[in-house]
């Protein structure tokens, strides 16, 4: 390991706090702009909730790094992150625009596609083939796909910055254990500044992170993903990263493909994430987002193992996490979400999805 376990922490709480500190402060600028969540038939909370806690994400994530790269700057100095904190601060502007005026999903999508080519160009992207063209197009895929799976999993109290922490712990242990300290620092400093949030985000939340924070959290996971590297085939490499983001893949493609099926549009909100299927089946909010959770961890614990070992186990084991998630996949699109039409026509109002 490049870095040592106590540089580690000390990222990982320094952000923490950074973002448990500036979350309050976002809640009463949002309270006095009125930047408020106002409740409505597809969203389960009574009253108005601040949605301005992308600002602290963003400034708390930023400020750390910054702080971190000023303290032990990395190979090639600030050059190395200011390209990806830009672009990832230029997608959390949109994600505020998209909050405060309500966007077209359509400028959401450019702006990431357009932010997904500039990593390609920077040589940042996927390189899993020999062609160029296709590696870009798998770019642009994968960051457009998971920042935009983060931004869906923004639907119920807790649950987008729980699980990015999550993931992010599971990418910081792959990293750390194959020596790569900028992307492991990155990866729990991100961890921590999404838990930090959640202190004031947990069931009953006091803030929402808004598609600012989740446009954010998103597309630096997407980047941290494509990031990764560790001794093993090409194939295994390209399968970690999808893994370890796996449980936020599942969730938006569960809610596609039952749209799909009832022939409303992806893009319309609506209470049919696994989350609102986990609470329709009678669990709680906060034992429905646990739950998610557990998933997630084992799923990252089993992600850090398939790194560590042959190919042929490895295969095996993400062959069982992928039945797994087929079988449960196939299971939720069995609960009833959509018990009548007006319940459909009523969700088409607003956000992608807090609750």
């Amino acid at each position: 390991m490049t870095g040592v376990w106590w540089e580690y922490l000390a990222v990982f709480v320094a952000s923490g706090v950074l973002c448990a500190v500036l979350t309050p402060m976002a809640i009463r600028l949002a309270v006095r702009s009125g930047a408020l969540d106002h409740p409505a038939d597809h969203k389960s909370h009574k009253s108005p909730i601040p949605h301005l806690g992308g600002l602290a994400i963003v400034t708390a994530f930023t400020g750390a790094v910054v702080l971190a790269a000023i303290a032990r700057p990395p190979e090639g100095g600030l050059g190395v992150l200011l390209p990806l904190l830009l672009i990832a601060t230029a997608l959390a502007l949109v994600g505020l625009m998209d909050d405060l005026r309500e966007l077209s999903p359509a400028w959401r999508v450019i702006a990431e596609t357009g932010a997904a080519v500039v990593v390609w160009v920077l040589g940042s992207g996927v390189t899993v083939t020999g062609s160029d063209a296709l590696n870009l197009i798998l770019t642009v895929l994968w960051i457009v796909g998971i920042t935009n799976a983060f931004n869906l999993l923004d639907n119920m109290d807790g649950l987008a910055a729980g699980l990015g922490a999550i993931t992010c712990v599971s990418m910081f242990l792959v990293a750390s254990a194959n020596g790569q300290f900028l992307v492991a620092a990155l990866a729990i400093g991100l961890a921590g500044c999404t838990a930090g949030f959640l202190r004031h985000n947990f069931h009953p939340a006091s803030i929402y992170m808004g598609d600012s924070g989740a446009l954010y959290i998103g597309f630096l996971i997407a980047v941290l993903g494509l990031k990764l590297r560790f001794e093993g085939d090409a194939l295994t490499s390209a399968l970690v990263p999808v893994l370890a983001c796996s449980v936020a893949v599942f969730d938006t493609s569960l809610v596609v493909i039952s749209r799909l099926m009832v022939g409303r549009s992806p893009f319309r909100g609506g209470r049919d994430h696994t989350s609102h299927r986990l609470v329709q089946l009678g669990l709680s909010v906060p034992v429905a987002v646990g739950s998610i959770y557990f998933v997630a961890a084992s799923v990252g614990i089993q992600t850090f193992v398939i790194s560590r070992i042959e190919p042929d186990s490895a295969w095996i084991l993400a062959g069982m996490i992928i039945v797994m998630l087929l079988v449960g996949g196939s299971l939720f699109l069995r609960v009833p979400v959509y018990p009548d039409s007006q319940r459909i026509l009523s969700a088409d109002t607003r956000q992608d999805e807090p609750t």
